[in-house]
């Protein structure tokens, strides 16, 4: 068991591959979009992992809020089309390209393999828990409901002060707002677990800003590639397995 420091009160999440399986949700939309936008034969692995590299730096720009979602979203599929060899979309032809994407994307939505009993767990334990995300509010909310884990109260989205993790506001802001929902008003960071699969914005970050981070390593996800980043942190491949260690060192 790793050791955690206590008191722990409360319990944070990432969302985007630590509660839902977007990696997988990705795939199968870009595969769609490849079918259809791309030269014949393409690997739909190695656009997934163009994708969730984001070579262009235009998602991270989106977190770093100098960049709206829309406009993301088209600079990436632009750069994707010129990468692999296909036509250039222009706004035309985004759209269809989108309307598809989103389509396919949105059907992907599931839960991580033990998301649901990860959940179940600290309501049975009576642990205060949310999530945050470098998403929008609203469309994180929506995802969360389609993996059937909307009762995941979604406290801090790239929408809420205008920029993303890392920046230690994020997780503040974030600590700030399940305490309240729990009538916790003294919490502070240290008394707070967060559960990420980035080790840069989740892990080391939540660690920075002074929250308790096990970095979340999945089995078999999707787009499994090594990025060379890591943390020396507590590291675990369930949410459940994680969850205990919290639990152990529950104030």
């Amino acid at each position: 068991m790793t050791a955690l420091q206590r008191p722990l009160r409360a319990v944070l999440f990432d969302i985007d591959d630590t509660l839902v399986d977007t990696a997988g949700a990705f795939a199968g939309a870009l595969a769609a979009v490849a079918e259809t936008h791309l030269p014949e034969g393409v690997d739909a692995r190695a656009v997934l992992s163009h994708w969730r590299r984001d070579p262009g730096g235009h998602y991270r720009a989106y977190e770093a809020g100098t960049l709206d979602y829309g406009e993301q979203r088209y600079r990436r599929a632009e750069l994707v089309q010129s990468t692999f060899g296909g036509a250039r979309l222009g706004r035309a032809g985004f759209e269809a390209w989108n309307e598809q994407f989103e389509r396919e994307f949105v059907a992907g939505w599931v839960p991580m393999a033990d998301a649901a009993e990860a959940i179940e767990l600290l309501d049975r334990e009576r642990m205060p828990y949310g999530a945050l995300s470098n998403a929008c509010t609203d469309y994180q909310v929506k995802k969360l409901t389609a993996a059937g884990l909307g009762r995941v109260p979604m406290l801090v989205g790239v929408d809420t002060l205008g920029f993303g993790k890392p920046d230690p506001r994020v997780f503040h802001e974030a600590v700030r707002r399940v305490g309240a929902l729990h009538g916790l008003d003294s919490l502070v960071p240290a008394e707070v677990a967060y559960l990420g699969d980035n080790p840069v914005n989740d892990a080391r970050a939540a660690t920075d800003a002074g929250l308790q981070a096990i970095w979340f390593t999945p089995e078999g996800a999707a787009d499994a590639e090594p990025t060379g980043e890591t943390f020396a942190g507590p590291r675990c491949a369930s949410l459940c397995e994680a969850l205990g260690w919290v639990l152990a060192a529950r104030g």
